[in-house]
């Protein structure tokens, strides 16, 4: 603001010439962004000009005064000027106007006025001019609005992508706030439709994750939020809707041939005769047949909410051949051993909520901007798989089905194939990186096999021991090695307390090759050991021959002073050489080998 006259610039502004107004808008973006210049600017009138300009200036004039003007609401100043002329007037150069550097600063405006939070007491007229509501009489006007946005996603431009995923998030999060239950889906599906979910994804994966770290991650936490709120609508069969998407999963499961298929095989029929004229009956597997548990498959999406249904609907749909050849197969089957796929399809749902942490606080997502400083922590903080949802649920339940088939499963466990595609999924997601590409991870789900399912699944639990009993296990193991310790000690003494023979020959140290090279056949000897009974000293003998009856005590001339550790050598004074060495290392083998 130095050296800057807040008036002349004012006065510029609203020049007749082009080249002045160009100028003195183009000063005003490096000034505009403090709050005590903006107080000036304000006070010297010079919002009336800017306004003027955005309304109906053309060229870098207009790009200038745009930045300006989002600026400058950044600041939370100027929103009094803000009305349904220069909304639509905004809208209107993003769907018409080619330059980047008008439509960065168009959708910069945009973004503000629909992020702005609308004050509790405000009245009708006020708050119309903010939210997703202030830009649909625009957008009635100009419908393709939306295909424009989502088609700036792809532009070369890093900050025209960051301002436009900005806008999308705006104009999501308004929308699933402020919006009606019937009219919020229906935007989130209009944007899904025009690409947005490969758009983004594609940024997520890309080298620029750098200069739209912040929009992606707020869009990564509004696809939680979606999630979320899909999950907690319970499935009514009254709504129409529920009960069209019920209806759909059944007709694609082509009721009627399995029907036919199922009775052929019960009645040995080939399926041509006795067609004509034959009622239809109503078959009263018509839910279980699909893997619902009963006939009443409402009350089967209690956990997972519209969400399991629209993931279950979505698979019917994308794969109707897969799934109604899956049906086939297990309709040759007895009841205990069929593959329930409605069943499966609900607990791949719940497994991938819960594997993205779909219920996690708002203080998690605080954090993940905070380490956004760091790009090395990208990898963990950006889950691209998040946005391919569909692919991964099918992955999943594809997955669950083989390995149905390779146990051998039965109906009773079904709990027991849960947890180990729990494990698989677990391991997929947590592994791969941000740039693994989708066919990859589908790749990686298949490859798994149940060998290597139950080997992480019991390292996992072993881990999860160790986090939960290590200290109690740590200390119940010292206190069995201590008892083990001492009894071991006890019951060799006792042994020794009785006596007992020992060879008294060169030792096992002593090679056996000396030996062969020499004729002479050493003398074998015994010796007799036996420990006094103050436990103090034990006596010893050498024998040329067992004798029927043990020695006595005090037959035993021989003694040395006698402790016993597991730890050490048997005794502190045992000779390091000669024959007494090789009594100590059968003393000590004994030791390891005790006769009871």
């Amino acid at each position: 603001m130095d050296g800057l006259d807040v008036a002349e610039l004012v006065e510029r502004l609203g020049s007749d010439e082009d080249a002045v107004r160009k100028m003195a808008a183009f000063k005003l973006q490096s000034n505009i962004g403090d709050p005590s210049f903006t107080d000036v600017f304000i006070s010297e009138g010079g919002l009336t000009n800017l306004r003027y300009l955005t309304l109906h200036a053309s060229g870098n004039t207009l790009a200038y005064s745009l930045t300006c003007f989002s600026r400058l609401l950044e600041v939370d100043k100027g929103w009094d000027h803000i009305n349904q002329d220069v909304v639509e007037r905004v809208v209107e150069l993003v769907v018409t106007h080619p330059l980047v550097n008008i439509l960065r600063g168009a959708m910069a405006v945009l973004g503000a006025i629909v992020a702005h939070q609308r004050s509790p007491n405000a009245h009708s007229a006020q708050t119309e001019t903010f939210g997703f509501r202030a830009l649909k009489p625009a957008i009635a006007i100009y419908p393709q609005f939306l295909e424009k946005l989502v088609g700036s996603l792809s532009a070369a431009d890093h900050a025209l992508c960051a301002n436009a995923l900005h806008l999308i998030n705006a104009l999501m999060r308004d929308a699933i706030t402020n919006d009606g239950e019937a009219e919020w889906p229906r935007f989130i599906k209009r944007l899904q439709d025009l690409g947005v979910i490969k758009a983004v994804y594609g940024l997520m994966q890309s080298n620029a994750l750098q200069d739209l770290a912040h929009p992606l991650l707020e869009f990564q936490a509004l696809m939680k939020v979606l999630l979320r709120k899909w999950r907690d609508v319970p499935v009514d069969l009254h709504k129409p809707e529920h009960r069209r998407a019920l209806k759909a999963i059944h007709l694609a499961s082509n009721p009627e041939k399995i029907s036919e298929t199922v009775e052929d095989l019960e009645d040995g029929r080939d399926g041509k005769n006795d067609k004509d004229g034959k009622d239809k009956k109503h078959n009263p597997e018509k839910w279980r047949r699909l893997g619902f548990e009963t006939e009443n498959p409402g009350l089967e999406f209690e956990d997972t909410g519209y969400l399991g249904m629209m993931d279950l609907a979505d698979y019917v749909r994308k794969h109707a051949n897969i799934f109604q050849r899956l049906l086939l197969e297990q309709s040759t089957l007895s009841p205990r051993t069929r593959c329930p796929i409605a069943r499966a399809s609900l607990a791949v749902t719940t497994i991938l909520y819960d594997c993205f942490e779909v219920d996690g606080s708002d203080l998690d997502d605080t954090k993940a901007y905070l380490a956004l400083e760091t790009r090395s922590t990208y990898d963990k903080i950006f889950k691209p798989l998040i946005l391919q949802w569909s692919r991964l649920h099918f992955a999943g339940l594809q997955a669950f089905s083989r390995l149905w088939k390779a146990t051998g499963a039965e109906r009773e466990d079904f709990l027991k194939l849960v947890d180990l595609v729990r494990v698989l999924l677990d391991a997929v997601v947590s592994e791969v990186k941000r740039d693994t590409s989708i066919q990859e991870v589908e790749g990686m789900i298949q490859d798994y096999d149940c060998e290597r399912l139950r080997k992480i699944q019991m390292e996992n639990l072993q881990l999860m021991y160790e986090d939960t009993w290590a200290h109690h296990l740590r200390q119940v193991r010292d206190e069995l090695n201590h008892e083990a310790l001492q009894f071991m000690k006890e019951q060799r003494i006792r042994c020794l307390l009785q006596g007992a023979w020992f060879p008294n020959g060169q030792g096992p140290e002593h090679d056996s090759s000396r030996m062969a090279q020499s004729d002479v056949k050493p003398i074998q000897t015994l010796r007799y050991v036996k420990l006094s009974h103050n436990r103090r000293y034990l006596h010893y003998g050498d024998f040329d021959e067992k004798e029927d009856q043990n020695p006595d005590l005090d037959t035993l001339h021989e003694k040395r002073k006698f402790f016993l550790t597991l730890h050490s050598p048997m005794t502190n004074n045992a000779l390091s050489s000669g024959p007494q060495s090789c009594f100590i290392r059968r003393i000590q083998y004994f030791r390891h080998y005790p006769r009871l």
